[in-house]
């Protein structure tokens, strides 16, 4: 119940910023940014969704193999439902943090131990994360090269805030899926101040129900990844698919009729310094950081009520889209079961 009702609280401030956003994008321009979005082309507007649904597709893939290693029966079908009800938690969560909780209960309910179901999402944001650092460090090394972007000192130290925090996460997992000593030691810490706290009663039980819970998922951490081949095959089918989705604004800029302002890598180095600011913006969806980084890298290329046009087409291709599709595929479960 308290999930739920804080799941509806981001949602309403989900809301609250949209509408926020959607005022500020629109005031100045209002007219001019409805004209340019009833002359969309279509066509190209549906490549730029059918794009989102491969990158589903792609990362669907990699959690499936990670999770055929402990499931050998586990079908894909089960893979890409999960990937897009994830979607929903993703998009209503800060820092999108309610996506993996729910890929850990989804997978237990399959039947997959706790400890298992952990450690095959832990690998398999490791190899997320990884893609997205790659993409980031390609797009600091371009910028620097081509200097592709006027210099702004905030948003200089912003995108290098987000590569250091990225590339950190990465760091951080690995500790925490193989350093058996580490974690022994942190739960024993924790478990001594509840302790005191009175919260844990029995605390040489709970000591051994810990210390057996570790093992497990270290040997399961350990599992997943003496299998090197399928881990590095994962971290590239993470990489084509954030590749796919940063292209994104260069099909909703085919779809204004303009097929010059900027070319495919371009695109993707710049939703790579868009994203790498949005990734730590304490607000679902990152709603205002990712619109505010999106006009001010983009603005490079293009402006005007074209830029706002293809930002908010941007957002409900990239954000709403999964987030709809995520509730109605999980309310369809609802209705199953």
């Amino acid at each position: 119940m308290m999930k739920n009702k804080k799941n509806i609280i981001n949602f309403l401030i989900l809301i609250g910023i949209t509408v926020l956003v959607l005022y500020f994008a629109l005031k100045d321009d209002f007219q001019n940014i409805m004209n340019q979005l009833r002359s969309i082309n279509v066509v190209w507007l549906l490549v730029a969704f059918l794009i989102v649904i491969i990158y589903w597709l792609l990362r669907s893939k990699a959690i499936n193999i990670f999770t055929r290693k402990f499931m050998p029966k586990t079908k894909y079908r089960s893979s890409l439902q999960l990937m897009i009800r994830t979607q929903f938690f993703n998009a209503v969560t800060p820092f999108a943090t309610g996506g993996q909780p729910y890929q850990i209960y989804h997978l237990v309910k399959d039947g997959v131990r706790l400890t298992t179901s952990t450690s095959i999402i832990m690998q398999n944001f490791i190899v997320y994360q990884i893609a997205i650092v790659l993409l980031g460090g390609i797009a600091v090394l371009a910028n620097h090269v081509f200097s592709m972007f006027a210099k702004n000192v905030l948003l200089g130290r912003l995108v290098t805030l987000g590569f250091i925090i990225n590339s950190s996460i990465i760091i951080v997992l690995f500790i925490v899926a193989f350093s058996e000593k580490l974690n022994r030691k942190l739960i024993r810490f924790g478990i001594n101040f509840l302790t005191k706290l009175k919260i844990v009663k029995n605390k040489e039980k709970k000591l051994a129900e810990w210390d057996e819970y570790i093992i497990k998922f270290h040997k399961s951490a350990t599992m997943l990844l003496e299998n090197k081949k399928d881990f590095l095959f994962c971290i590239f089918l993470n990489f084509l698919a954030l590749s796919l989705l940063y292209s994104i604004p260069l099909v909703l800029l085919y779809a204004t009729g303009d097929f010059e302002s900027f070319n495919v890598f371009e695109a993707i180095v710049t939703s790579a310094y868009v994203m790498l600011i949005g990734s730590f913006v304490p607000i679902p969806g990152g709603s205002g950081g990712l619109e505010y980084s999106f006009i001010a890298f983009y603005s490079s290329f293009i402006g005007g009520s074209k830029l706002t046009a293809i930002m908010l087409l941007w957002r409900l291709v990239t954000y709403y889209f999964g987030m709809i599709v995520g509730a109605v595929s999980l309310n369809m479960k609802k209705v199953k079961s």
